[in-house]
């Protein structure tokens, strides 16, 4: 049983980190630990270490920490790269070795030998996709049909040009600082795939991200199915309840088969919970970034549209705020009539909770619209080949 406590102790630890990491700024998790954990794993902690390397090594250390940190975090490099493939290399050698030994078994064919690997391969081609394609680069010769084919709206995105680049920046376009270039329709840059993710690839990421989604699931599946199936061929159940004079019940049953698969099937149940949580972190990815194509907006202009949203219901509150300070010193002037109850006021509705901020996104054009414009790019159809020719 002390593998169980292990175990549960590994599924717990694994999901708290992975919430606290990905989801800890979520307004639903404002003031409680999961945001002080958040806080810790990604700021404080890296401070605290940074602290403990100055007190040991003094300058050099510190010197060497920041050299080490500019070259992950502000340089293309294929640090992550590198460590996805291990992953996945040992998760898949990890499953090979434990348990191609039951395949074929009762309830699984020998074709997921083959289908295990094939799907792997897939994944890995994938990512090597997603990687080294071209986001949809704006330079020189094609910005002036970027900047036709996505209108500016004016509201987030006006007429300007890029400090760095010095050309004019297409409206949805951004100056990545790590590529240095600049990105059409830029969503964000992976430092998994050391790549931005644009216009022309956003549709190998959302695939990198289903596919490696439905590979865990795969996973997930598959051990279960062969832990039933020994469950069923080695009669674990007939033996307990016949031999051993067990009630045939799962509250009787349950834990001394829980014990069985803990001393036979340790690494597999491992390996299967990671993959339940990997899948479980996938799927999260993946219906955040499908709300994205949905509806035409990316990471970066979530940003940009919260902080116009969030100014204008400021300003809007400020304008309200001021009429109806106006409005009581008129009646404190000129109204003779007594001053309503307090109870009135303290039930009455207050202006500011009038206030209401529209988000109009033109560049949404509808689910049919949208979806296409992620699986065919803009600048893949002939009609950006005919803007070059407007654009002379």
């Amino acid at each position: 049983m002390d593998f169980l406590l292990f175990l549960v102790c590994y599924g717990l630890v694994a999901s708290l980190v992975s919430v606290s990491v990905f989801c800890g700024e979520w307004p639903i998790f404002q003031g409680t630990f999961i945001e002080r954990i958040h806080f810790f794993l990604t700021f404080a902690g890296c401070d605290y270490f940074r602290r403990m390397i100055d007190c040991i090594f003094g300058a050099k250390g510190t010197n060497a920490l920041n050299t080490v940190q500019y070259y992950c975090c502000d340089l293309p490099n294929p640090t992550l790269q590198f460590i996805y493939l291990a992953m996945v290399g040992a998760t898949y050698a990890f499953f090979v070795k434990s348990c191609f030994i039951y395949i074929p078994g009762f309830y699984l064919g020998e074709v997921h030998r083959y289908i295990s690997l094939l799907a792997v391969g897939v994944g890995v081609l994938l990512f090597l996709l997603t990687s080294f394609s071209d986001p949809g680069t704006v330079n020189a010769k094609n910005v002036s049909q970027y900047v036709l084919a996505y209108p500016y709206d004016d509201i987030i995105f006006s007429e300007k040009e890029c400090k760095t680049c010095k050309i004019p920046k297409p409206a949805r376009s951004k100056h990545c600082s790590i590529c240095d270039r600049c990105v059409a329709r830029f969503d964000h840059h992976c430092g998994w795939m050391n790549n931005c993710i644009g216009e022309t690839n956003t549709r190998y990421f959302m695939s990198f991200l289903f596919w490696h989604f439905l590979l865990c699931i795969y996973g997930t599946v598959v051990i279960a199915l062969i832990i039933a199936g020994k469950l069923e061929e080695l009669r674990v159940i007939h033996i307990l309840t016949v031999y051993y004079g067990i009630e045939n019940s799962f509250k009787s049953l349950a834990p001394h088969v829980a014990q069985w698969l803990l001393a036979s099937f340790n690494m597999q149940l491992l390996i299967m919970v990671f993959l339940a949580i990997v899948s479980l972190l996938l799927a999260g990815f993946f219906l955040y970034h499908t709300k994205l194509c949905l509806t035409n907006t990316t990471t970066s202009e979530t940003f940009k549209w919260e902080e116009f949203l969030n100014n204008q219901r400021r300003a809007k509150e400020a304008e309200a705020s001021a009429v109806a300070l106006k409005e009581s010193l008129g009646k404190l002037s000129h109204d003779k009539k007594p001053p309503p109850s307090k109870w009135r006021n303290f039930f009455g509705r207050s202006r500011l909770e009038d206030i209401e901020v529209v988000k109009t996104n033109m560049y949404d054009k509808g689910f049919v619209h949208n979806v296409y414009e992620i699986v065919f790019p803009l600048s893949t159809r002939q009609s950006f080949s005919s803007n070059k020719e407007k654009s002379r």
